[in-house]
């Protein structure tokens, strides 16, 4: 197992990089959206929570991540001795009528397709995505981590309705005539699901990359009024089950895993590692279920993480783990103490596991 460091777009810079590699990372999951562009209700310190308006503005529909763009990134990884395992998420920009089914569907299948030619070339092996209508929303900060650090979690149901020009979370049409999007089913949700990756899993065979869908987070049946897909863990049986190309695969989030109301988070994680579907880990902890939750401190909630890690070495996982996200400590730098505490129990534990071999 390889031990990884989540970058979002504004920390492509040498101090994140130097701060990776001082907490002993060799491999960089890249979040080449800005999830923080003209969102005004959050700082780019921390994962975006955001409220009812979004996060943010999504990119630019006419610019997709280009060669030039990727390779001069991973040039600058290499150059500090990180390796980049994955992108995580595309930009609804790009892709927006793909989940919604809109008229823009065939150019924004074009796109992906486009983007994982481009990921291939440059030599990054997986995409992790989120295909959901609502995105991450709901949730909530305050001091919920040992000793009122602050910390993720969320307090009940979120179902506003989504409004036109948005999706994702992302306004992508800010011009958006007035509205809400309307609802639609579960089967129509997996039904996009299953045209999408029977549209891009043939390229994504060529181009050597891996398609890695993150869990439903929030995992709630429904978010702002929008079926999700993977909300308890026998969905991800659902998942393989649509292709059988070993290109079809899972971003595993333990913690999000744990928030769900039915199954193991543990039978689940042996059960696909073992037949090899999963592409990458996160790897954060939390206490309680949705719609009741609290992100914890790595060793402080439900999750027994030293379990999760046996688990993926007695299955082989060769892949990167990565903690998502950590508390915020109380001192000058709460993101990067939060980060270097979370990273330096992974450290340990991964070399414990590892010596038992």
């Amino acid at each position: 197992m390889k031990l990884g460091f989540g970058f979002y777009r504004h920390m492509l810079n040498e101090e994140h990089y130097r701060f990776a590699r001082q907490c002993g990372c060799t491999h960089a999951v890249v979040h080449l959206v800005d999830y923080f562009n003209k969102g005004g209700t959050h700082t780019p310190t921390d994962q975006p929570v955001g409220d009812k308006h979004g996060w943010g503005q999504a990119g630019n529909p006419q610019k997709l991540w280009s060669v030039a763009e990727l390779a001069a990134i991973k040039a600058d990884l290499n150059r500090h001795g990180l390796e980049w395992a994955a992108v995580e998420n595309f930009d609804p920009a790009h892709w927006h009528d793909i989940l919604l089914d809109g008229p823009q569907r065939a150019a924004h299948v074009a796109n992906v397709q486009t983007i994982l030619r481009h990921l291939g070339q440059v030599g990054i092996p997986v995409m992790g995505y989120n295909f959901s209508i609502a995105g991450v929303a709901g949730r909530v900060k305050g001091a919920f981590a040992r000793g009122g650090a602050e910390a993720v979690g969320m307090d009940g149901s979120v179902d506003d309705p989504i409004p036109n020009g948005m999706v994702w979370n992302m306004v992508y049409d800010s011009a958006a005539p007035a509205g809400t999007l309307a609802p639609i089913t579960p089967d129509q949700l997996w039904d996009r699901l299953e045209r999408f990756l029977r549209d891009v899993l043939p390229v994504a065979e060529e181009a050597g990359v891996t398609l890695a869908l993150h869990p439903d987070d929030p995992p709630l049946p429904t978010v702002r009024g929008q079926p999700r897909l993977v909300y308890q863990p026998r969905f991800y049986q659902r998942l393989a089950d649509l292709s059988p190309s070993p290109r079809n695969a899972m971003e595993f989030c333990v913690g999000t895993l744990a928030e769900m109301t039915e199954g193991d988070v543990y039978e689940t994680l042996d059960r696909h590692s073992r037949a090899g579907r999963v592409a990458y880990v996160h790897l954060r902890n939390v206490r309680g279920k949705v719609p009741h939750y609290r992100e914890t401190f790595i060793d402080d909630g439900d999750v027994d993480v030293r379990r999760v890690l046996h688990i993926l070495r007695r299955n082989n996982f060769t892949g990167v783990v990565i903690p998502d996200h950590a508390p915020q400590m109380t001192c000058a730098a709460p993101w990067h103490a939060g980060m270097a505490f979370a990273l330096g129990y992974l450290t340990a534990a991964l070399a414990e596991v590892e010596a038992e071999r």
